[in-house]
């Protein structure tokens, strides 16, 4: 895939240097390191390596910067979305998904932006429980079901919108967990009641956190840390209507996986969406989801401090994890969940994937990046590799070679 004309590194790069001087003090410690990290992300910085085709009339060479590994990265997570993809491939069942949206509201998006690790992992669980809870109860669908969520803190425009996409199979085991039951065709579960129990579950939460001095409040809402004034904020909140979506189901698993792949390791604007930069400025493209087909798109213009603040915003604390498993794919039981769903179903049990590890043994011994070459399709050799912050040894020899 040919590298972008704009990366998000080049205007951190360009303008990064003055907006940490303009934001002295008010930058966190996270936001410095993926800043620093963007930056230095497949460049000399971080060392790599060079590759030679192994077909002797081409002899193609190529050097590769070593990846940066950040997961607020733009290039990193398109690597990254695929390893997770293959492992996610073998556990799809033959059902129909559903994707389900839990959002928060904007006056309760102001605390979790001053309480990020507390208040995601509150939206990830408050809306797990509603629809664990909702699944369960025999009006609905009367059974346990399979939840995987991916947390997302930004809208197109990257402003701060803290919401959970849920994907879900179209069913799950009985409580004795020996039969499955599918739930009716083209429906879910009742998105009215789903927002009522998340709306309840969240504030009960935010009241407790609150009430125990886990929730800390700055500038405007310094007022908020009074109990009866937290209270009066979250009165309104509980007669608002909360939103919580759920979109059309998909059309087979090979659409689960392109989903998946699209939103699991997404992050706040990817490269492709950048259409100019110059010393003051960034345009880029914003998706508007209420216009007409002809309009959905249009470009936005920030100035590019504003442009890199909107960016450093979505940066999550060190440790939270946005993708997580619920209900029957909670991690210490997927398994044996999966196994006995796979059984009910009629599927055939996957076999050992012994090849794989066979697979990636020989090449790291071979030394073979996975790509082949770009000219002739003939594997490549890695025949050099060079530290952090160094060249290769023949790097005049190399100048004008490709590289990534």
């Amino acid at each position: 895939m040919a590298r972008p004309s704009l990366e998000v590194a080049d205007i951190f790069r360009d303008n990064g240097a003055a907006w940490r001087q303009a934001n002295r003090g008010r930058v966190s410690l996270d936001q410095m390191k993926v800043m620093s990290a963007i930056e230095r992300c497949r460049t000399a910085a971080l060392g790599g390596h060079v590759a030679r085709c192994k077909n002797v009339a081409c002899a193609h060479r190529h050097i590769a910067y070593n990846s940066c590994r950040n997961r607020h990265c733009p290039k990193c997570q398109a690597a990254a979305s695929r390893d997770w993809m293959d492992a996610r491939a073998a556990e799809l069942l033959p059902v129909a998904y559903f994707h389900v949206v839990f959002t928060l509201p904007a006056e309760i998006a102001d605390i979790a932006y001053q309480n990020k690790r507390l208040v995601y992992d509150l939206l990830l669980k408050a809306s797990a429980e509603a629809m664990q809870t909702i699944a369960a109860d025999p009006k609905h669908l009367g059974a346990r079901i399979a939840i995987a969520s991916v947390l997302h803190t930004w809208g197109s425009a990257m402003t701060h919108h803290p919401h959970v996409h849920m994907i879900v199979p179209g069913g799950g085991l009985s409580k004795d967990g020996e039969r499955w039951i599918a739930c009716r065709k083209g429906f879910f579960l009742p998105v009215r009641a789903l927002s009522k129990l998340f709306r309840r579950l969240m504030l009960e939460k935010l009241a407790a956190a609150h009430a125990s001095g886990k929730i800390k409040v700055y500038g405007a809402h310094t007022h908020l840390a009074d109990a009866q004034a937290f209270k009066r904020f979250l009165r309104p909140c509980r007669r608002r209507k909360w939103f919580v979506y759920a979109k059309r189901p998909f059309a087979g698993p090979k659409a689960v996986l392109a989903y998946l792949s699209r939103y699991t390791h997404r992050v706040a604007i990817s490269n492709r969406r950048l259409v100019h930069a110059d010393a003051n400025r960034v345009s880029f493209r914003v998706k508007d989801s209420r216009a007409g087909p002809d309009k959905r798109w249009r470009t936005m213009t920030l100035h590019a401090h504003e442009f890199i603040r909107r960016v450093l915003i979505h940066v999550l604390p060190k440790g939270l994890h946005r993708i997580r498993h619920y209900g029957l794919f909670a991690s210490g039981v997927k398994a044996d969940n999966l196994a006995k769903m796979r059984e009910l179903l009629g599927v055939p049990q996957p076999e050992p994937d012994e090849g794989a590890a066979d697979e990636e043994a020989a090449t790291t011994a071979d030394r073979t990046p996975p790509q082949p070459c770009p000219y002739c399709g003939s594997q490549m050799r890695i025949i050099e590799t060079f530290a952090a912050g160094c060249r290769p040894k023949h790097w005049r020899e190399l100048e004008g070679i490709d590289s990534s």
